[in-house]
């Protein structure tokens, strides 16, 4: 597949995964006690797959590889996207697909402090994105509007802006924390 006929399949994938996120989203929002049985489906769609790789390799993180080695530059110059993204949704579909552990990095946090990075294989990012296109809709139904942690279209400038806004006008109080350390310090079986 050349370099056109990639990003033509990207757009039309692109407007059909809309399309189905669109409609998920709409059924989450109008019965919030609907169950979503056969979303497996969807996460080997092609064209979910196909949008998740393009998100995965146009991200700075493309480069990196994890275990296996692989980057998103390996693939597309070895076996290509098409075969790669093909061969990763039959075995997503017959239920073979084997998550591989993440290549394990320290990097130095400010204060001289360690923290573990994990680097997952290109395989699993696309699985991951994969995932995210199908969960992310369902589950953006629920959050209200004032949550910023992690969504799409919301960024901590947001949250401040909306601070401020409320502090000039009605509100007399705003009160931020952090947790020092608070994934190393949390009960993860609690968790």
């Amino acid at each position: 597949m050349n370099t056109d006929e990639l990003e033509s399949a990207v757009y039309v994938a692109e407007r059909r995964v809309m399309e189905i996120q669109t409609k998920l989203h709409r059924w989450a929002r109008g019965d919030p006690r609907r169950r979503f049985d056969d979303l497996f489906n969807l996460v080997a769609d092609p064209a979910f797959l196909l949008v998740a790789w393009d998100r995965v390799r146009s991200n700075k993180g493309a480069k990196t590889a994890g275990v296996d080695g692989r980057t998103a530059v390996s693939i597309g110059l070895g076996m290509g996207v098409e075969e790669f993204l093909d061969g990763l949704r039959a075995s997503i579909k017959d239920r073979s697909f084997p998550p591989l552990p993440v290549r394990e990095r320290i990097i130095l946090k400010a204060g001289g402090k360690l923290r573990r990075l994990g680097i997952a294989t290109i395989t699993d990012r696309v699985v991951q994105a994969s995932l995210k296109l199908v969960l992310e809709p369902i589950f953006e139904a629920d959050f209200l509007p004032c949550s910023y942690g992690f969504r799409p279209k919301r960024r901590a400038h947001d949250a401040v802006a909306e601070g401020r806004f409320f502090t000039s006008k009605s509100y007399e109080w705003i009160v931020e924390g952090d947790i020092e350390a608070c994934f190393d310090e949390i009960s993860h079986p609690a968790l």
